[in-house]
């Protein structure tokens, strides 16, 4: 480098001009934020701009093309960032910025490419295109109306899962001359974490258990565990929980026979941890962990820290006050005053379409006539009030009128319970029940947990019938109404029964037809709905409600239903699968069989005795089958020829009769596994396989593509056809011949990298063009990665090769963003063709042409140059001759330290004798921690926030440690820190990165269930 410190801002945009006019263009337009000058803002080339926004022309992106011989049709760098979100969020956007103005028929993809199918979202300029959508994200992704006109073509998912972490692709495409174009914007990666929490407990060595609350759903978990952990003990197991029970093998013995869970705590998600028997030295930070296995990775999950404290069963203050009470003085007060040992969190658990729940809360203290009964929700709302001998209705909330009741005479030592009417789902919640004195002052508090369980029911699509329960022995009158809704976007009404009879014209068109009760449900108490021909479609959950004349509840119940997908899977390039769908009801002879995919293209369809494939939709011409006769009971299962993994999606199989209506319908997940080949960056090749069993024409034709249908490889009339092939694969590629032989059509693919790292497709066509067979390979290239510390004097990048070179072959490095590191030809370093970044700093060995070795030493690397370097070998023509490709990643030195610390030392330490003219700067942000310039510090340059707070060792240059001391670090401290030192021509010789992170002295102090002891009666 050789831009000084001081001038690297104010010469930004002349470098970035300068670089532009010599014709050298960055790969991606998109600008990120330079860590150490916030103001300016750094190409992904590593060019310096001032401008927030440029405009990157489509012949600048196939100059960089141009330059690995691609034929201009993709970008290839892009910038990546990181989102986290926590799982309970309603949303997290996906930022990605374009600007398409010029662009024709511009579309954007985003995509995740560890899914098959990729495709997360595809917008076009008519519209959302879903019909690849990976089923993952059905229903849960979205984008501005204006994306491609605006340039904002962030992305919305909602509904978040754990499974949703991963790396995100925003690629746009667009034609050019009659060729679709395709650059790779940016790259997110996204985590989805579930926040930690942080609670503090206090309880007595004389209370009989403590509960350390933890709650998380693992239905998203394969093989979910729970571990409670105190990390200050050896073994630090408190208590372990699996699929199959408690494993206490590895547990502490200082809780042996101490610790329980509920029995079904991973179905439930409520995980806490009952411990009993208590001990002072129980007090501690208790950690309640969650692991488990998400898309065949082990995940682990940190929930909750409990902060347990266990204290003495009798304080000296307390021993005072008992001393009182050996008196006989201030005995009612001091229960009053004690109320904290005895308060717990009462849970009470009911089923959904129950007629009552008691929410419990008794005393037996003498309550004062004038005392004040309230009972509100977790929401502060006001569910039942009982003052001055009665109920109090009118300050009810009115959501819970007329559903609650208490007994009376409630003054007499004895019982405050709440009876809550009819309990629905939405009732779950945690309930207090506070008494007050005239003047407002709480005499006792207690708190239930009430849980109410959706009733659950299961079912295979395709079934006739499901039923959904709903019963009740309550008696209800006659001109009651009875309405069944399901929880779609505006809760549709699924069946209505009102006035003895059922109100169809009230149903939802969904629901037309496929809905059923029993005769005199009212009279019966069997208000059970049958639900016809369900579907996944019909997976929800539905509310039984009954309502009097005056439209108030009399009860509700409510019931999950789960539709079961039948699943199938094939490999890729089988010759067929079938799609079962099977019936025991004898159809009418005019119906009608119609198959589906998931975005309502049809596949097949039958009626009137034969198929009509007028109305087959083009892709799947030719490719499907049905048996004949199926008006008799039995198969209407469709065969579905050669399937590729677009084919993985739900099929739907739709009877209906003459007049439109479903007679049934079942779905069928297909899951086409593609075959997976793995080789190592730098191979000399790697083949990727397709045989077959078939006697192939031999005026067929063999077509490799990759996922962007670009043609690797074409084969037809006895002989390869180059001219029909990619340029990025000319010279690449080779088939063996005689392909009309049942056999191989494998491809061998020579010099992988991994921009191949991708989905390929080998197609056989007849004459007409139709598809007689194909098969998908997804090829993996691994590429090396080397790992150093920031602020090393070297790191090596290897590259290897048995092959014997020319004479006369170039050997260039280049970055990701293809900025050369080093070129080598005609025996020599071509230093001129080096960019400036990377000048001066790296090194080859001679001899290049002998089979061995084209390693590339690059010296004092810093976390900038985390990234992929490829070494490439050109003959004289500029064919490649071979490529491999090294990922470098530099560790950033990490340092911690507690706030409140005397001070904290930030390391730097390298050669000793640097020159005496040098300068030495630290800075975090655009902020200037400490300079050394001229022989010694220059405090009049620090920024304020540091002054007096730094210190740099004596003779510096001399011994090479330039480590930095950071004098009574603040949480404000935590950053990246980095250190350069510059000669006098403004040339960086050395560099560190050193990321600090102060810890503030958090005491936090608060749990969804409030841990203090259950009927405290406080003070007056």
């Amino acid at each position: 480098m050789t831009v000084s410190l001081e001038t690297v801002g104010q010469a930004a945009s002349a470098v970035y001009l300068s670089e532009h006019n010599r014709g050298r263009a960055a790969t991606s337009c998109t600008f990120v934020e330079y860590p150490h000058y916030p103001q300016q803002q750094k190409c992904s080339s590593s060019k310096w701009t001032s401008n927030s926004h440029v405009h990157c022309p489509s012949a600048i992106w196939r100059r960089r093309s141009s330059e690995r011989g691609l034929p201009g049709s993709s970008g290839v760098s892009q910038h990546a960032s990181a989102v986290e979100v926590d799982k309970r969020d309603p949303f997290v956007l996906l930022p990605c910025d374009f600007v398409t103005d010029g662009l024709d028929e511009p579309s954007v993809v985003w995509s995740r490419y560890d899914l098959n199918p990729s495709t997360v979202h595809q917008r076009q300029q008519e519209g959302d295109e879903l019909k690849d959508q990976n089923q993952l994200y059905s229903s849960r992704t979205s984008m501005k109306t204006d994306a491609l006109k605006t340039g904002d073509l962030s992305l919305n998912l909602t509904k978040l899962h754990l499974s949703d972490s991963g790396s995100y692709t925003c690629t746009v495409r667009w034609f050019r001359m009659g060729r679709q174009r395709e650059l790779r914007v940016t790259d997110i990666q996204l985590q989805v974490k579930v926040s930690q929490h942080a609670s503090a407990v206090e309880v007595y060595d004389w209370d009989p258990f403590v509960l350390l609350p933890c709650n998380f759903l693992t239905d998203e978990l394969d093989k979910p565990s729970v571990v409670w952990s105190r990390y200050d003990l050896n073994p630090s197991t408190v208590h372990q929980r699996q699929q199959e029970g408690d494993e206490l093998k590895d547990q502490n013995q200082l809780y042996s026979s101490r610790t329980s869970m509920k029995t079904d705590a991973l179905e439930t998600g409520d995980l806490s941890l009952n411990l009993t028997k208590l001990h002072l030295s129980d007090s501690g930070s208790y950690t309640c962990t969650v692991r488990g296995f998400s898309r065949g990775l082990k995940k682990e999950l940190r929930v909750m820290d409990v902060q347990l404290q266990v204290k003495e069963r009798f304080p000296s203050w307390a021993k005072a006050l008992l001393v009182l009470l050996v008196l006989g003085l201030l005995v009612g007060a001091l229960l009053v005053h004690f109320r904290q040992y005895f308060m717990s969190v009462y849970q009470v658990e009911v089923d959904s379409g129950a007629e009552s729940v008691q929410l419990p809360c008794k005393t037996t203290v003498h309550l004062p006539k004038d005392a004040k009964v309230e009972w509100r929700d977790g929401d502060n709302r006001k569910v039942h009030v009982y003052q001055n001998g009665s109920d109090q209705p009118e300050e009810q909330y009115s959501n819970y009128s007329g559903q609650t009741k208490m007994k009376r005479n409630l003054l007499k030592p004895g019982d405050l319970s709440l009876t809550l009417k009819f309990p629905r789902e939405r009732d779950s919640n945690t309930y207090t029940c506070t008494i007050y004195n005239r003047e407002r002052r709480s005499l006792m508090k207690k708190q239930v947990e009430l849980k109410v369980k959706v009733y659950q029911v299961e079912v295979d699509s395709g079934a006739e019938s499901v039923q959904l329960p709903c019963k009740t022995t309550v008696h209800l009158p006659k001109d009651a109404k009875v309405e069944w809704r399901d929880r779609y976007i505006i809760n549709r009404k699924v069946h209505v029964y009102e006035n003895g009879s059922d109100q169809p014209e009230q149903q939802d068109q969904v629901y037309k037809d496929r809905t059923e009760v029993k005769k005199d449900p009212l009279k019966t108490g069997d208000l059970s709905l049958t639900l016809i021909n369900p579907t996944y479609r019909d997976t929800d959950i539905y509310t039984c409600t009954v309502y009097n004349r005056k439209e108030h509840i009399l009860m509700e119940k409510h019931v999950e239903l789960q539709v079961k997908v039948h699943q199938v899977e094939v490999d890729s390039g089988a010759e067929s699968v079938q799609l079962p769908c099977k019936t025991t009801v004898h159809l009418p002879e005019d119906a009608k069989v119609v198959w589906r995919d998931r975005d309502y293209w049809k596949l097949h369809v039958y009626q009137n005795g034969s198929d009509q494939p007028e109305e087959q939709d083009s892709d799947y011409r030719g490719r499907t089958e049905m048996k004949r006769n199926l008006q008799e009971p039995g198969d209407l299962s469709l065969t579905l020829k050669y399937p590729t993994d677009w084919d993985s999606k739900t099929f739907i199989c739709t009877v209906y009769n003459r007049e439109g209506d479903i007679l049934m319908e079942k779905q069928v997940e297909l899951k086409v596994k593609v075959h997976q080949v793995e080789v190592d960056s730098g191979a000399e090749s790697v083949q990727l396989p397709c045989k077959t069993t078939v006697h192939l024409p031999e005026d067929a034709k063999v077509v490799w593509r990759d996922r962007d249908y670009w043609k690797l490889h074409v084969y037809q009339n006895g002989s390869d056809q180059p001219e029909e092939q990619d340029s990025d694969y000319r010279g690449r590629t080779e088939m063996k011949r005689n392909l009309q032989e049942p056999g191989d059509l494998s491809l061998t693919l020579k010099y992988p990298t991994d921009w191949d790292s991708k989905t390929f497709i080998c197609t056989v066509y007849n004459r007409e063009g139709d598809i007689l067979m194909e098969k998908q390979v997804e090829l993996k290239v691994k590429v090396h990665q080397v790992e150093v510390d920031s602020g090393a004097e070297s790191v090596q990048l290897p590259c290897k090769t048995t092959v014997h070179l020319p004479e006369d072959a170039k050997v260039v490095w280049r970055d990701r963003d293809y900025w050369k590191l080093h070129v080598y030809q005609n025996g020599s370093d071509q230093p001129e063709e080096q960019d400036s970044d990377y000048r001066g700093r790296t090194e080859m060995k001679r001899n290049l042409q002998e089979p061995g070795d084209l390693s590339l030493t690059l010296k004092y690397p810093t976390d900038w140059d985390s990234k992929t370097f490829i070494c490439t070998v050109y003959n004289r023509e500029g064919d490649i001759l071979m490529e491999k490709q090294v990922e470098l990643k530099v560790k950033v030195c990490q340092v911690e330290v507690e706030e409140g610390a005397e001070s904290v030392q930030l390391p730097f330490r390298t050669t000793p004798d640097l020159p005496e003219d040098a300068t030495v700067k630290w800075f975090c942000s655009d902020r200037t921690v400490h300079l050394y310039e001229n022989r010694s510090d220059q405090p009049e340059e620090q920024h304020q926030d540091y002054k007096d707070r730094t210190e740099m060792k004596k003779d510096l240059l001399k011994t090479g440690d330039l480590s930095l001391t950071l004098k009574h670090p603040k949480e404000t401290d935590t950053g990246k820190y980095w250190c350069g030192i510059v000669n006098k021509d403004g040339v960086i010789l050395r560099q560190k990165t050193v990321e600090l992170k102060v810890k503030g002295n958090i005491r936090i102090r608060s749990s969804s269930t409030d841990p203090t002891p259950l009927m405290a009666d406080q003070s007056v």
